[in-house]
Order: C-alpha cells, then structure tokens, then sequence
C-alpha cells in the first residue's frame, strides 16, 4: 500500500531553512539565486568554489526542498522554490540582531557570534 507523506510542519520548515543557512557558502548560494535562476557552473564561479563542493550544496538545497533543478536540454538551470523565498531572504537581511557573545561557548572557537 502507498503511503502519501504528510506536508512538513512549521518547525520542519523552519528547521530545513536553518539547516540551509547554516553553511556560509549554502547562504551565500541562497542569495545568488535570490537574484534569479543561474547554472551550477556559473555559481560554481560567482561563489569561487569547486565544481564538485557546488554541486553538493545544491543537493542539500534540492534535499531542504528551497531550490529546484529545471532541465534545459543537457543542463540544469537552478532556482529558488518558491519565489516568496526571495522575499524570505531579503528580510532575514534586514533584521537587527542582538548579539551577546558571552552567551555562546562557542564564540572564540567558531566565530559564530561576532
């Protein structure tokens, strides 16, 4: 018997988003695309990473369900989900955030919280 899966729920959603994020060159990667669809090459150079490293990310991207592949004959072309991500996006640019290094452990070893 087929199972159909049931939609993710907010803090599925919010935890996909957070997991893409997560990776700098992933964010970086998210903002590229926020300025329309480009090929893994292109990105690959824009991002100044390896072809191989490109192609990973956006295998995780495509897996977090925030990047789709469109076929163009022998290519690929990438882009954002749903257009509402480039919106998305742009306002997690504009949040202010109250940063308290003391509060993160991790802060002098991962220079997460500067």
């Amino acid at each position: 018997m087929d199972t159909i899966a049931s939609p993710p729920t907010y803090g599925q959603v919010l935890a996909r988003f957070g997991h893409a994020l997560s990776d700098p060159t992933r964010a970086r990667l998210l903002l590229a695309l926020r300025d329309g669809p480009a090929y893994p090459a292109e990105l690959a150079d824009l991002l100044q990473v390896s072809r191989q490293n490109m192609s990973n990310h956006l295998a995780c991207l495509r897996g977090c369900g925030l990047v789709v592949a469109v076929p163009e004959g022998r290519r690929s072309r990438y882009e954002l989900s749903d257009p509402r991500l480039a919106h998305a996006l742009g306002d997690l640019l504009g949040v202010v955030l109250a940063v308290d290094p003391t509060a993160c452990a991790a802060a002098e070893t991962e220079d997460c919280c500067r």
